[in-house]
């Protein structure tokens, strides 16, 4: 009913930047949190930064200043734009949103499918 469909990522040198984004569509009633998430080979599953319904921001540690987060409520996307980007920054991301269904009471958990970011010269 809910689907979360990424785009953008890829390979970029060292210093560049990406930009990706994440459309959330289906039988939607309203959106709360909106997060961007990262996990790199042997690595655990990292919050790098999320954004609240009013548009609030917070980032982890390894991003700040380097990587913003926004939301456009009308077309239920959020993004993730990734400046000065570094060779630890390679992992797989994944949005991850809070979605209420229409008619529903609460919200649920949803996930977008992952796209591949490879930082390396």
């Amino acid at each position: 009913q809910v689907q979360l469909v990424q785009s953008g990522g890829g390979l970029v040198q060292p210093g560049g930047s990406l930009r990706l984004s994440c459309a959330a569509s289906g039988n939607i009633g309203s959106i709360n949190t909106m997060r961007w998430y990262r996990q790199a080979p042997g690595k655990q599953r990292e919050l790098v930064a999320h954004i609240t319904s009013s548009s609030e921001t917070d980032y982890g540690d390894s991003v700040k200043g380097r990587f913003t987060i926004s939301r456009d409520n009308a077309k239920m996307t959020v993004y993730l734009q990734m400046n000065s980007l570094k060779p630890e920054d390679t992992a797989v991301y994944y949005c991850n949103a809070d979605i209420r269904l229409w008619r529903a009471a609460v919200f649920g958990e949803h996930w977008g499918q992952g796209t591949q970011v490879t930082v390396s010269s």
